[in-house]
């Protein structure tokens, strides 16, 4: 299960909020071009129950994800599905003298690609969420 480690320079509250939410995605994840039929069934965009699709970069490619873990300030996860692939992933959340450690655990599988699909993921995740700290940052978040 490939494990990637990167310390934002946020408060592990601000951190949470702005990952958790699916919303937020398109701007901080490589691979999105947006997300579509959000549903929010209590009003809160980081809860669990939370659904939505990633409109990714490839034509065609729309997984449906859900939130399944919303702990704020400590941890969230997500599953997603999608022609036979399956995903997830799970951050938690922990405070650092510089900010935030966010330590996300995911896993790809099906089709016997999902191991070395989870692999080539870890340079893409890492990015992700350091583009997203820098987000946070020059946004203010706090």
């Amino acid at each position: 299960m490939p494990v990637v480690e990167v310390v934002l320079p946020v408060p592990p509250a601000a951190a949470f909020a702005y990952l958790a939410d699916p919303r937020n995605r398109p701007a901080w994840q490589s691979s999105l071009r947006a997300v579509a039929e959000v549903v929010v069934p209590d009003g809160d965009p980081t809860a669990v129950g939370v659904t939505w699709t990633d409109v990714t970069a490839v034509p065609g490619v729309r997984p449906r994800l859900r939130t399944v873990v919303s702990e704020p300030g400590r941890r969230w996860a997500e599953v997603g599905e999608l022609a036979g692939f399956s995903a997830t992933l799970d951050l938690a959340f922990g405070p650092e003298p510089r900010g935030t450690r966010v330590v996300a655990t995911f896993t790809v599988a099906g089709w016997g690609v999902g191991a070395l699909l989870g692999r080539l993921a870890v340079v893409a995740v890492r990015s992700d969420l350091r583009r997203a700290g820098e987000l946070m940052r020059t946004a203010g978040h706090e």
